[in-house]
């Protein structure tokens, strides 16, 4: 019975049903894709293990602000995060792969309670395809958004982005589906209209002003590494916890349905 096999972790915490809702949304609710998908997510988190990511091994990669947590939130409190393509700053893969990695497991641990999903801005000012990151990287990027945490996106603004944008944009299209597309909104500063569609989600008044609102925050690596240094002692205790908690309820679900449960199943359920 794989759906009294799948619902069986409902019984360990609210994040696992939230989890599991995430994961049957991806799959179109089918029960069966949604399992496979879930038990190779678990696979991944234990291979991989991003609770382990801490910031130093990553603080290189944030050095000019290409992707980071913004201190405001979206209209509904969800957590958004800043990219900017134009300021890549190294050419490792591995390096910016666990960035992205530390970053998704610091926004989706900042979510207040009761939200699941997170706001990206995505600023393309003075991109150029230079800066463009390699297929191998767009393609594993686009596999671990989709694959490892389904439905957390709520929608993803492009601001500003060149024309020339538009070829590299058929690419990456070709790797993600048809939901994750519709979530995108091109953006453009001199085009109220399109403006006006991401004021909808975010207050100009915290806006920051290089998008067209009012703030005047802007980014800085020693504030931020300091935020970033302090949010590992908290997620460190958080795991801590959820270790304990899974290890308490893990004799419990071995039991009624081995063959879905993980030792890592709580805490995918609360990052993923």
């Amino acid at each position: 019975m794989l759906l009294n096999s799948i619902l069986v972790m409902l019984t360990s915490e609210k994040q696992s049903v939230a989890c599991l809702a995430r994961y049957l949304e991806a799959r179109n609710w089918n029960v069966a894709k949604s399992r496979k998908m879930l038990e190779e997510s678990l696979k991944w988190r234990a291979a991989y293990r991003p609770e382990d990511i801490r910031w130093p091994e990553v603080s290189v990669e944030a050095e000019t602000g290409k992707m980071y947590r913004a201190g405001f939130r979206d209209r509904e409190g969800r957590t958004v995060l800043i990219m900017a393509p134009a300021k890549q700053n190294t050419s490792s893969h591995e390096g910016q792969i666990r960035f992205l990695v530390y970053t998704l497991e610091n926004a989706v641990l900042s979510l207040p309670e009761g939200q699941e999903k997170m706001v990206w801005l995505i600023d393309f000012t003075g991109w150029t395809m230079a800066n463009a990151v390699p297929i191998k990287t767009a393609r594993e990027t686009t596999s671990i958004l989709q694959n490892h945490y389904p439905e957390r996106l709520a929608v993803a603004f492009l601001f500003n982005p060149p024309k020339v944008f538009e070829a590299f944009w058929k690419i990456v299209k070709y790797f993600l589906d048809p939901k994750s597309i519709e979530k995108v909104k091109f953006v453009y500063l001199k085009d109220e209209e399109s403006m006006k569609i991401m004021h909808k989600y975010i207050d100009p008044k915290v806006l920051p002003v290089e998008f067209g609102g009012k703030s005047n925050a802007v980014y800085n690596h020693e504030e931020y590494s300091e935020l970033m240094t302090k949010d590992d002692i908290k997620m460190a205790s958080i795991w801590t916890t959820e270790a304990k908690s899974d290890h308490v309820n893990h004799g419990i679900s071995e039991t009624l349905a081995p063959d879905v449960t993980s030792q890592h199943s709580l805490i995918a359920a609360r990052a993923s």
